[in-house]
């Protein structure tokens, strides 16, 4: 198992026993009884995850988590309170876990310490922690997106469902969700979510295994059901389990619940876990929408809404590959705003932006929807037709040249409309196999036909005389 761990705990047995534990279990583990150890050793290497005994009364140590999880260098860190002495009368003694979740613990276990279950939370958290790394594409991404708020802020427009074998006597534990979060708990029966899918999706599955006899099997079933399927396995899923039965939590986290606790919990540490999960849910969402709007961002031209030269690329290779498959030829045209700079020069670069967005909008809305329009310049389109012969390639480029001379363009409500004019290059092929050289060859014949159509006298369209093969 890969991981650093840092064990922090002023009792030197139990760093010791703890120790030989991580070390056995394959992490990297430094351990240390301070706080200020503590601090010099985060500084000094960032663990993974951290092992704390929160009950130490001779150091502030519900401070020190809080600190870690409000810092956007350390908020990621995964952390156990460990240490505490579990009772009959109250789950904690030294410690309420209450006070333990809410300094930032994402975790507490009591002991005597399950060490299967132990490790299972590890791993658990662990992967967590990994996938919000790899989300997380730049430094400073984090506090960017308001991680420390996050934290805090619970949102009131999450989906929350209550799966139990039975809704009405899983009532109970629902109605102190539906009191605690003040959100709406939807109520499903596990039965009925096995054989349909669930809609809309629930940010957070909350499953009621109380009520199963069979060693955990059927909870065992549904979590990996909701973990294949494509609409839920991104949901979070916080499982209650009968009494004593660490060998089943630590083998529900296993296999991808987030977190699994003992019905035994307080109201008030259920609602703070689900808070959490939620929380946590709703971040990776954020950032899962940032890594995807980065890659737009990355392949389309700010200005136009266009795709870019960079995501020209690789979709010509796949229109070609589709040509040679099916056999039908497709067309490349190269499109050249005449006199873009006297435009700049009389008008402003203002009015030059007006021209190439009218011009993108005038492209995008006149072609089909398999077709491709790019900005690959200054003021130089690009346009990708598959299906498209030699006959047609040109129809289709003298369409788009009189589409946009045949209509002047405004510039404002105080300046004259401007007359525009294109002239574009057209290139055909694609029915045997081209490679990246040859794709690059049939744009430079595209290029070569544009300038021939500009020293034709502009506003023209050219044809290659040559085919790409």
């Amino acid at each position: 198992m890969t991981g650093r761990i840092l064990i922090v705990d002023t009792v030197p047995t139990n760093r010791i026993v703890l120790k030989v534990k991580m070390l056995a279990a394959q992490f990297s583990v430094d351990a240390c009884g301070s706080r200020k150890d503590a601090e010099l050793a985060i500084a000094h290497k960032k663990p993974d995850l951290i092992l704390i005994n929160l009950s130490d009364p001779t150091e502030d140590r519900h401070g020190f988590c809080r600190e870690l999880k409000e810092n956007p260098d350390t908020a990621a860190i995964a952390i156990i309170s460990v240490g505490v002495i579990d009772t009959a009368r109250a789950r904690f003694a030294a410690l309420d876990a209450l006070d333990a979740l809410d300094a930032g613990a994402d975790d507490v276990l009591p002991r005597p310490i399950n060490d299967a279950l132990l490790l299972a939370r590890m791993r658990s958290l662990l992967r967590v922690r990994h996938a919000r790394h790899e989300l997380m594409l730049r430094d400073g991404t984090s506090r960017a997106l308001g991680f420390e708020e996050a934290r805090r802020n619970f949102d009131a427009t999450a989906r929350i469902a209550f799966l139990s074998r039975h809704t009405i006597s899983g009532d109970a534990l629902a109605a102190q969700l539906d009191s605690g979060l003040a959100v709406p708990v939807t109520r499903l029966e596990t039965d009925k979510v096995l054989a349909n899918s669930v809609a809309p999706v629930p940010d957070l599955f909350v499953i009621d295994g109380t009520q199963d006899n069979d060693g955990g099997r059927a909870v065992f079933r549904l979590i990996s059901d909701l973990r294949s399927r494509a609409e839920t396995r991104l949901s979070t899923l916080f499982v209650i389990l009968p009494r004593n039965e660490p060998d089943i939590a630590a083998m529900v986290l296993d296999l991808g619940a987030d977190d699994a606790v003992s019905l035994d919990i307080s109201d008030g540490e259920m609602v703070l876990r689900a808070r959490a999960l939620v929380r946590q849910k709703l971040l990776h969402d954020k950032l899962r929408d940032t890594v995807r709007n980065g890659l737009h961002a990355a392949v389309t031209d700010p200005l136009t809404g266009l795709y870019n030269r960079r995501y020209v690329e690789p979709h010509l290779s796949h229109m070609a590959e589709q040509a040679r498959v099916s056999q039908r030829e497709f067309a490349v045209m190269m499109l050249d705003i005449d006199n873009f700079k006297s435009i700049n020069d009389r008008n402003g670069h203002a009015a030059g932006d007006k021209v190439l967005i009218e011009i993108a909008n005038r492209l995008r809305e006149n072609l089909r929807a398999i077709d491709l329009v790019a900005r690959i310049g200054g003021e130089e389109f690009m346009v990708a037709m598959p299906n498209t012969n030699n006959e047609q390639g040109h129809i289709a480029a003298d369409r788009l040249r009189k589409l946009i001379s045949a209509h002047p363009f405004s510039l404002g409500t105080d300046k004259p409309q401007l007359n525009v004019t294109m002239s574009v290059g057209v290139a055909v092929g694609g029915l045997e196999r081209l490679n990246r050289v040859q794709i690059d060859s049939m744009c430079n014949l595209a290029d070569e036909a544009l300038y021939a159509a500009k020293s034709a006298g502009r506003d023209k369209v050219a044809m290659s005389e040559r085919l790409a093969s």
